[in-house]
């Protein structure tokens, strides 16, 4: 994608830093900074707050372009809005690497949640039933009905012990409450809902359906600008686009504000627990060295073997199901990809943005458990960059996991060579004093292909 802020290091740059874990000349034949880290934890913190600030400060943009967008709905300002969004998911791509380590996005319960509120199912909650948004047009070509767009009073999302919610106007609040509300997909906030409002549905699912709506392999969701302009509910969807754009910006900044390095409230908190610095009434917050490493190392193997690997590309590949590939509206999917993977590579190596952070986890590991994990890191990184050049190029991620597609069987290798990835996080946690296991890095509920 080349209207992302931050041009992003080639490929074979980044491998070159990250693995030798040396500061270089870069292309432009400028040295590359060093931020000096004493420990692996610091290091860790300091590109967890860099990397959520740039996410925020990018979502920040997003939630202009779209007040510039619904202050005058035109073709130019649309795009600009939908070139916002995927500038925030190169950023905020590369911040689920910290997920599933008990700490500030996602950690399900203890202090850490109820400080931070677990706010990850809020901000990137996906494969949502965009049916619950707004119309989508069936394979007979009818538009559905009975959404919260075109709902003015209360909304009953349906499901399991689903709790309707007043949806007159359109807030934050109401999303919030109706996000997941009756069942997972029931997804009412974050970027996947911003994205179906920006592009609508992405038809292209004729290896489900027989039917007539095929737009071709490099065309994503074509919603039309009258939906917010000369529709009935055209208001409503500018307002739910400026209620949602603005919930990723606040809950962003809850989530970043536990990384700051100054402590006011929960501000800084989980920062300065993880590197051992709380006095006085917090003290008894504070996690050993120990607890920390093995909740990263342990939730860095579980999110690239489970959730990426598995959730992210082999449920979409071996089912195949566009609906399950991460960005199906806006066939993004191959940057959700290519930046989780960078995100993960950024914690194992203490790289971010072309900076050296400091001491790695990468670093300790040393003879054959180090050459294999190297030799897995560059195969994969190929792969990657294979899947993002043909998605640029030919065909997009929809038509990539489609079994006729020869890219399918590398899309295919590619996830099973990141689940050997993800395991050997095993050898990792011990090379830095760590005792784990494979069912430490497996998500016991992955879904079972």
């Amino acid at each position: 994608m080349n209207n992302t802020k931050k041009l992003l290091v080639s490929l074979s740059v980044v491998t070159a830093i990250a693995l030798t874990g040396c500061v270089t000349e870069s292309n432009t034949g400028t040295k590359q900074e060093v931020v000096k880290s004493k420990t692996i934890l610091e290091a860790y913190s300091n590109i967890a707050l860099d990397s959520y600030t740039n996410a925020l400060n990018d979502a920040k943009a997003l939630e202009k372009a779209i007040e510039k967008f619904a202050s005058n709905p035109t073709e130019e300002s649309l795009q600009n809005a939908k070139n916002a969004w995927l500038a925030s998911r190169e950023s905020y791509g590369q911040t689920e690497a910290f997920r599933l380590s008990n700490g500030p996005i996602d950690a399900e319960d203890g202090w850490v949640a109820k400080s931070y509120d677990a706010l990850e199912g809020q901000i990137n909650a996906w494969p949502l039933d965009e049916n619950m948004i707004d119309y989508t047009i069936d394979a007979n070509g009818k538009k559905t009905a009975g959404n919260i767009i075109d709902t003015v009073g209360v909304f009953n999302p349906g499901g399991e012990d689903a709790k309707p919610v007043d949806v007159t106007k359109i807030t934050p609040n109401a999303i919030t409450e109706l996000n997941e509300d009756g069942g997972e997909a029931n997804v009412a906030s974050g970027y996947h809902a911003v994205e179906f409002l920006l592009w609508g549905q992405d038809q292209d699912y004729s290896n489900f359906l027989k039917d007539s709506i095929t737009n071709g392999p490099m065309t994503a969701g074509q919603r039309p600008l009258s939906d917010f302009t000369s529709s009935v509910d055209a208001p409503r969807r500018l307002e739910y686009l400026k209620a949602a754009s603005q919930k990723i910006v606040s809950d962003l900044e809850v989530v970043t504000s536990a990384w700051e390095k100054d402590i006011a409230g929960t501000k800084g908190l989980y920062r300065a627990a993880i590197l051992d610095q709380l006095k006085g009434n917090n003290a008894s917050k504070n996690i050993s060295q120990n607890d920390a490493l093995k909740q990263i190392i342990a939730g860095m193997g579980v999110f690239m073997k489970s959730e990426l690997a598995n959730e992210r590309i082999a449920v979409a590949v071996l089912t195949p199901s566009e609906e399950d590939e991460h960005s199906c509206f806006s066939d993004n999917t191959h940057r959700d990809i290519a930046m989780n993977y960078q995100g993960f590579k950024n914690i194992l190596t203490s790289t971010y943005n072309g900076k050296k952070y400091g001491p790695a986890l990468l670093d300790k590991v040393d003879g054959e458990a180090k050459a294999k994990i190297e030799k897995l890191m560059k195969s994969i990184e190929e792969k990657i960059a294979l899947v993002d050049e043909t998605a640029k190029t030919k065909e997009h991620f929809d038509y990539q996991i489609r079994p006729t597609s020869p890219m399918s069987k590398v899309i295919v290798k590619l996830k099973n060579e990141m689940r050997k990835l993800g395991d050997t996080m095993v050898d990792v946690a011990n090379a830095n004093g760590i005792s784990l296991t494979k069912d430490d890095v497996t998500d016991a509920d992955e879904t079972k292909l």
